[in-house]
């Protein structure tokens, strides 16, 4: 910037008067910088430490050129960050191979935004339109500073003590007894504990055991409650018996769990939202679909159901945002060549009757099917010059029903036969699809107000799913579908906190704490 320039001029008087003195935006741009740790940020990021000497110092005596325009020029600089890092994220997702970038119509224009501010209202106007405006944003903002001010709570200033240890059992090898097996300890109700106190106090503080309630000689009554609460709170089977996993949970210390919530923040603030009237979202940590409807602003949850994703171990279930825009019912399964080639060809070898019992039938390239199994026809499937797909019926894969969002990975959301692993804690069990619980209720879901209003009732939903042939149904209006990764959630005004499956909070910590560029000194 050239001193004496118009711009320089401008860009100085929007912060500063006539006599080098700061106008009350560059104050208010400071406190906003100084508060940015609310949002999860650090102020350090935005130089708000070496801003603050050199507007005290403006404020008692004044800055001549060149030294105003350097400060407007540094406060510009800080506050266009800070506003795009509210907006959009501190980090591009695609650095951790995630598939979807924030949903704007246009660019999101930090230099406007702050100009329109200044011309027209105040920073902290532009830091409101700049944030995330869905209601998860503020509540978790509000437990991030709950989480903080436990920091140094005394009831973490050392370990919960060991848990008691049950009595060895025995173990049967044939007609012997062999060596004596040790039962992992844990804690049950109406059991002494040396940490009940310890307990007790952690609970409190998180706001599962009411404050006036005294310590017990014995782990029993509202202590068995408030660690039930903690247990569902915490993605854990609230069985009131705590174990090595619950333990492990309990001994997290407020810091970690702020962090946390602090990573939720900042994917809030790069994961799109509102896209549309209606939106269907998936969290892979907490193996949950919800539906929401748009209502004034506002997302109201619709449906919510169990879901099956991805393992972790080595089927991930890939993080993106698409458009539903059919529904297949009586599916086929096309089974992945991956698939085909590491489990089907395999099976069919050891156990060629696989192939009948399961509707098994090939392809060829061009589209003949093939309904019998030879040896010669394997070896063609291993080699891809066949394909291989399950027929429709209660065996299919797929269950029967298939919502289709097109997608390079080729993932989707379907029912499933194998319900009963719906009942499990953990539910990372697939290939990479996702399995949901409720696939009549999200049909009604998707289908209400498609195909120029055409009606589909549960019962008609369920005689598409049963009739045994493949349909496919086009929406005249395609939802957005959002995989997600949240390990942590406010929901019915509680902090929820999930495991880490896919390592992303990991990360997502270590991208966020790489050096940026440095900003432009304020004197």
């Amino acid at each position: 910037m050239l001193l004496g320039s118009t711009a320089a001029a401008a860009e100085a008087s929007a912060w500063l008067h006539p006599d080098g003195r700061p106008k009350a935006a560059a104050l208010q741009a400071l406190a906003l910088l100084e508060d940015a740790a609310s949002h999860g940020l650090r102020p350090e990021d935005y130089a708000a430490g070496t801003l603050r000497p050199t507007l005290e110092q403006a404020a008692r005596l004044g800055l001549a050129p060149p030294a105003d325009a350097r400060l407007a020029q540094a406060l510009d600089a800080s506050m266009q960050r800070y506003l795009s890092d509210l907006g959009d994220g501190r980090v591009d997702p695609r650095r951790l191979q995630q598939d979807f970038a924030p949903a704007r119509r246009e660019p999101f224009n930090a230099a406007a935004l702050l100009q329109a501010a200044l011309s027209t209202g105040t920073p902290a106007d532009a830091a409101r339109q700049a944030a995330p405006t869905v209601p998860q944003y503020q509540q978790l903002r509000q437990t991030l500073a709950t989480y903080r001010a436990l920091a140094d709570h005394p009831a973490w200033q050392s370990p919960l003590p060991p848990l008691p240890t049950a009595p060895s059992l025995p173990v049967v090898a044939g007609l012997k007894l062999s060596k004596a097996r040790a039962a992992p300890p844990k804690l049950s109700p109406a059991q002494a504990y040396a940490g009940l106190a310890m307990l007790a106090s952690r609970l409190q503080a998180l706001g599962d055991l009411p404050p006036d309630v005294p310590v017990p000689a014995v782990y029993d009554g509202p202590l068995v409650d408030a660690l039930r609460a903690f247990q569902r709170r915490h993605g854990l089977a609230d069985d009131g018996v705590i174990g090595a996993a619950t333990r492990a949970a309990l001994q997290v210390p407020p810091a970690a769990r702020a962090r946390q919530i602090e990573l939720a923040l900042e994917r809030l603030r790069w994961t799109p939202l509102l896209q549309g009237p209606r939106m269907v979202v998936i969290n892979i940590p907490e193996f949950v679909l919800r539906a929401y409807e748009v209502v004034d602003g506002r997302p109201l949850v619709r449906q919510q159901m169990k879901v099956i994703v991805g393992k972790a171990l080595d089927t991930r279930t890939p993080l993106f945002d698409e458009d539903m825009q059919t529904i297949e019912f009586s599916p086929y399964w096309n089974v992945p060549p991956s698939i085909a080639r590491g489990e089907t060809v395999p099976r069919l070898r050891r156990d060629p009757g696989y192939f009948e019992r399961e509707g098994f039938e090939f392809v060829a390239p061009g589209g003949q099917v093939l309904t019998s199994l030879t040896p010669e026809r394997i070896d063609a499937l291993r080699a891809g010059q066949l394909r291989i797909r399950q027929r429709p019926g209660p065996k299919n894969a797929l269950g029967d029903i298939k919502f289709v969002f097109p997608n390079l990975q080729h993932i989707f959301l379907h029912h499933t036969p194998a319900v009963s692993l719906f009942a499990r804690d953990r539910r990372d069990f697939s290939h990479g699809c996702i399995r949901v619980e409720q696939p009549v209720a999200l049909a009604s879901f998707v289908l209400q107000g498609q195909n120029d209003g055409a009606t589909w009732p549960d019962e008609r939903i369920r005689q598409a799913m049963a009739q045994g042939h493949s349909t496919t149904l086009k929406l005249s209006a395609p939802v957005p579908v959002l995989i997600a990764y949240g390990t942590a959630l406010v929901k019915a005004g509680r902090i929820h906190f999930f495991n880490d499956l896919y390592g992303q909070d990991r990360l997502l910590d270590e991208a966020l704490h790489q050096p940026r560029p440095s900003l432009p000194a304020p004197d």
